[in-house]
């Protein structure tokens, strides 16, 4: 599959300032109180931005982004590791994003169903996947997991929600806006990526380790979105 025009989107400003100093800007554009770059990145067309933090910034940019006509978007950014096994540093890699916090369970709704739709476990697209999980491995020698990444407007600091979102709604990581931005494309039938890379443990620790590690942790998105592109 080739893909023509890319799209971008990271929630914060960390998450796309080194996307920023190595792409070949040529076009700005305001939408949606959200500012837009075209440019060119590794010979490709790009379009990248920063949303803004939870699911509705996310779902407003990925619709105007496929407005604007990319037939693609990658999601790049940071996270709290639910996966025991995860240390800070390393990478998750979307099969499928869920919303933790659609919850009807009283209705007699599985907690993550959004009532009366097919699908609420949206899956990212396997050329995409294969691309990161390939970029992952030569960047960071492993460090990384392939699984189902969870979203909510929350910021996920309890061991007990950890536990319970891991065992129950078998979640890799947690986050703010990816499975919002997966709905969006799957609804536009658009392939998508999520890839975060982990600043915290979402254990209570975040206080100590988030603002120490989110740098890093960009870093570490980049690299990957990077090594995709170039190989697109």
């Amino acid at each position: 599959m080739t893909f023509s025009k890319i799209g971008i989107v990271g929630a914060m400003v960390e998450e796309i300032e080194l996307l920023h100093k190595h792409t070949d800007v040529t076009n700005t554009i305001h939408k949606a109180g959200i500012t837009f770059y075209e440019g060119r990145f590794h010979d490709k067309d790009i379009i990248f931005g920063k949303s803004g933090v939870g699911k509705v910034n996310a779902a407003v940019c990925t619709q105007v982004l496929i407005d604007m006509g990319v037939d693609c978007i990658l999601f790049t950014g940071v996270a709290g590791a639910l996966d025991p096994e995860l240390e800070i540093g390393d990478i998750v890699i979307s099969t499928s994003c869920l919303q933790h916090d659609m919850d009807v369970t009283p209705l007699g709704f599985a907690r993550g169903v959004i009532p009366f739709q097919e699908v609420s476990d949206f899956n990212a697209d396997p050329r995409l996947i294969e691309l990161a999980e390939q970029a992952s491995e030569r960047l960071f020698n492993g460090r990384y997991r392939k699984g189902k990444i969870l979203s909510g407007d929350q910021f996920v600091a309890s061991r007990e929600t950890v536990k319970e979102l891991y065992e129950d709604l078998g979640g890799t990581c947690t986050e703010m806006e990816g499975a919002a931005l997966a709905q969006v494309c799957a609804m536009n039938g658009i392939p998508y990526v999520v890839i975060r890379s982990m600043s915290d443990k979402a254990d209570g620790s975040a206080h100590v380790n988030f603002e120490e590690f989110t740098v890093k942790a960009s870093d570490h998105s980049y690299r990957i979105i990077d090594d995709i592109i170039s190989r697109m």
